[in-house]
């Protein structure tokens, strides 16, 4: 067994995070084809680099090399000469180890949450005072994060935006399509819809993982336009604007409302089959910071009415339809003020529903 003499207990990493990195080392020792237990003098070797410590189930990884890691990971770098350890790079950044968690044959490390990514060298680096390794091994980005694509209800042919972060050569596919990217940076995507995508959700991937859209193709309601607006006021005349460009949650606009108090506003729509879909969906926000600010939907004619807080940022409030009748048509929304002191300017955007 390789000489673990210089592994002991550290403040900045967990009983548990330690616990384990040193039995990551020591089971992957004890099985190394390698008996040498001296130190090499002269430049240092990479040979290998393999996951270290459990999973989310509590499952120590196996120690099986990868060409590829996760920031924010802890990940055993093996090879030779590494006792002297000064610096070590993931593409190129500054990397902190623990000294405590270098032997001659392995080092350690987590993979800092700041590691660049994209446009980077793909390399990992270590310098010792004997000398520099380098190794082929590519940090990858976080998951990606799917904020909003726009518009919802794109025909084919139409060009799409998504918002969103860590978007590394990116893959997006509709259903089980994939669609052609136009272009794309790390928070932004513009792609042609393909054809035969409505009720298809929208998803973003890359080399590390894949995120969806909450809604699907053709299921918004209001996505900067009202779909299928047949009418739409406040009881009391007030403002009623559904392009308001100053704040929005998804696209460039958002409805603004201005209810006095118990004031109330309907929207009707061509009627629609809501058959594949199991909820109503809408982000909302106000102006209010009173904690009482709330708004009630009514749907069915005033036949279900359901009340929800809101607050001054933006949240998302789903309404099963198992709550309100199971409709499989729709076709009317009433809203209504319900603070209590006195109105409240609310907003809403992306409003939709929810594929079952």
């Amino acid at each position: 067994m390789k000489n673990m003499k210089n592994i002991k207990n550290i403040k900045e990493v967990t009983l548990t995070v330690c616990l384990a990195l040193m039995l990551s080392i020591m089971l992957f020792s004890s099985c190394s084809d390698n008996n040498n237990t001296d130190t090499v003098v002269g430049p240092p070797v990479i040979e290998s680099v393999m996951p270290s410590g459990y999973d989310s189930n509590g499952t120590i990884l196996p120690l099986t090399p990868v060409t590829k890691g996760d920031p924010k990971s802890y990940y055993i770098i093996h090879g030779k000469g590494l006792l002297s350890t000064q610096k070590v790079y993931f593409n190129d950044y500054d990397t902190y180890f623990q000294p405590t968690l270098v032997t001659d044959t392995d080092i350690v490390i987590l993979i800092d949450e700041n590691t660049p990514y994209a446009n980077a060298s793909n390399q990992l680096k270590v310098v010792t005072s004997n000398g520099t390794a380098v190794y082929d091994f590519v940090t990858a980005p976080p998951p990606p994060t799917f904020n909003w694509f726009n518009s919802i209800n794109a025909a084919a042919g139409d060009v799409v935006t998504i918002d969103g972060k860590y978007f590394l050569d990116p893959i997006v596919k509709v259903g089980t399509q994939q669609a052609a990217i136009i272009s794309s940076t790390l928070t932004e995507i513009k792609f042609t819809m393909p054809a035969n995508s409505t009720y298809k959700l929208v998803t973003v991937s890359n080399i590390t993982g894949t995120a969806a859209s909450s809604l699907a193709v053709g299921a918004a309601l209001y996505d900067d336009a009202i779909q299928g607006d047949t009418g739409h006021w406040t009881w009391s005349g007030n403002e009623f604007n559904t392009n308001y460009t100053v704040d929005s949650a998804q696209g460039n606009a958002s409805m603004k409302i201005v209810f006095g108090s118990w004031d109330g506003a309907d929207l009707k729509f061509n009627s629609r089959d809501v058959s594949m879909y199991k909820s109503f969906r809408v982000r909302v926000k106000c102006t209010s910071t009173n904690s009482n600010a709330a708004l009630k939907f009514v749907f069915g004619g005033w036949a279900y009415q359901i009340v929800k807080t809101i607050s001054s940022n933006w949240s998302v409030i789903e309404i099963p339809f198992s709550s309100i009748g199971n409709p499989t048509t729709f076709d009317q929304l009433t809203l209504q003020e319900a603070g209590g002191f006195g109105g409240n300017t609310i907003l809403l955007d992306e409003m939709g529903f929810v594929l079952k």
